[in-house]
């Protein structure tokens, strides 16, 4: 990237002379050789007329004769000599030349140079150009990703005040299982966020639980510390109440297991291991010789502006993709291609078919909400992968128009994940 950079600054700056230096030159030159053409005209005129003179001394033509040649060759002069011609002023002018383009060739590659480090973000097109390498990375590119991680480490510790960089750098060491690494990154990006007590509590949250999986499950003081200093900003961040539910459950507490486990489907009923927390929920009822209560039926808001959509899975596909394929289900404003989905729902391929309301509740930022929008385009994608961005071989269907966000619930808008996606 950096070399890249460079060659083309580098063409740019040559450019740049070339404008400032072409016309000290060429343009003199032609100069130089209009006012040699004249002085030619001159010198010619000049010595046709001290011929004719002398011819004249000499009797080899009369005066009448004379006079006649004479007006002919000052009417040919006047045609390559203008009238108004006045020579031109001796001026040192390739002194000039040369002095204006030593300063060009010293000046505009400095200053370039100077002002490009002064305002420019060649640490951050970096930073983002190997997070977007990081993302389209996988598991069969261990030894890419770890180069990679490398590069994204030095320039966030070079220019340090980025959040996503840290957030996506935790989560590749995480994935590398360079759970020790995963935990200074999320201490850095809790750093990084710090008038944020929100996105602050999640990084130090994060930050446990990659202590907890280096410890291999031990609850020590480290971990105990993250995880107060994050609850001390937020007392229900999941990741932590996630660790402690584990912690109690190892330690045979089932019923405050259930009590943490149980206060993150309240807090978080889109939580990306929902499925697995209810699992050790209903685990641990077991452990208690108990049944899990039944769900309570959550009221319906009627001023709940959204889109409801049933998600089905066309029968060509439903012998290649296990249960626990990852399932994404996102609404995008309509003729919007980039940006955050306005809502979006993490399930997996098990709860197929499903019918769901994306409404407000499933926001991603405040500043993005479906309400904001008339229409949306709503997608479901499968993704072995785990992420949300696409990527080849996902299976994904959309609504084949833009569907109207309304406050009415109606008839389920359907959506079939019927194609998978290729490279390219």
């Amino acid at each position: 990237m950096t070399q890249s950079f460079w060659i083309a600054a580098t063409v740019l700056i040559i450019l740049a002379l070339a404008f400032v230096l072409y016309p000290l030159f060429f343009h003199r030159r032609e100069a130089v050789k209009q006012t040699d053409l004249r002085n030619q005209n001159l010198m010619a005129y000049r010595t046709r007329m001290a011929e004719l003179e002398r011819e004249r001394q000499l009797g080899t033509i009369d005066d009448e004769a004379y006079q006649q040649l004479y007006d002919e060759l000052a009417g040919a002069m006047l045609d390559d000599v203008p009238e108004d011609h006045t020579p031109e002023k001796k001026v040192p002018g390739r002194k000039a030349a040369m002095a204006v383009a030593l300063i060009s060739v010293l000046v505009v590659p400095a200053a370039a140079v100077y002002l490009y480090d002064e305002w420019g973000a060649l640490d951050g097109v970096e930073a983002l150009a190997t997070m977007q390498e990081l993302g389209d990375s996988d598991e069969a590119r261990v030894a890419q990703m770890n180069k990679l991680t490398e590069q994204l480490r030095s320039r966030l510790e070079a220019s340090p005040d980025n959040p996503d960089g840290w957030a996506m750098l935790g989560q590749t060491y995480m994935r590398l299982e360079r759970h020790e690494d995963a935990a200074w990154a999320f201490r850095k990006l809790a750093d990084s966020v710090e008038s944020d007590d929100q996105s602050r509590a999640v990084a130090l949250g994060l930050s446990a639980q990659a202590l907890f999986f280096q410890n291999q499950g031990a609850m020590t003081r480290a971990v105990t510390q993250a995880i107060e200093d994050a609850r001390a900003l937020n007392p229900d961040e999941v990741n932590s109440l996630g660790l402690l539910g584990i912690h109690a459950f190892s330690q045979e507490n089932y019923r405050k297991a259930i009590e943490y486990w149980e206060r993150i489907q309240e807090v978080a009923p889109d939580h990306p291991q929902l499925t697995s927390i209810q699992g050790g929920i209903k685990e641990a009822y077991s452990r208690l010789g108990e049944q899990p209560p039944e769900p309570a039926s959550p009221a319906p808001d009627a001023n709940a502006e959204g889109v409801t959509v049933r998600v089905t899975l066309d029968d060509a596909f439903s012998e290649d993709i296990p249960e626990d394929t990852t399932l994404f289900l996102f609404a995008r404003a309509a003729n919007t291609q980039s940006g955050p989905p306005l809502a979006v729902v993490r399930l997996t391929a098990g709860a197929l078919p499903v019918e769901m309301r994306l409404d407000n509740r499933h926001a991603m930022s405040p500043q993005a909400v479906i309400s904001s929008a008339d229409e949306v385009v709503v997608t479901a994608r499968l993704t072995r992968s785990g992420n949300i961005n696409a990527q080849p071989g996902d299976w994904q269907g959309s609504t084949d128009t833009p569907v109207p966000v309304s406050e009415e619930a109606g008839a389920p808008v359907a959506v079939v994940i019927d194609q998978q996606l290729t490279g390219g």
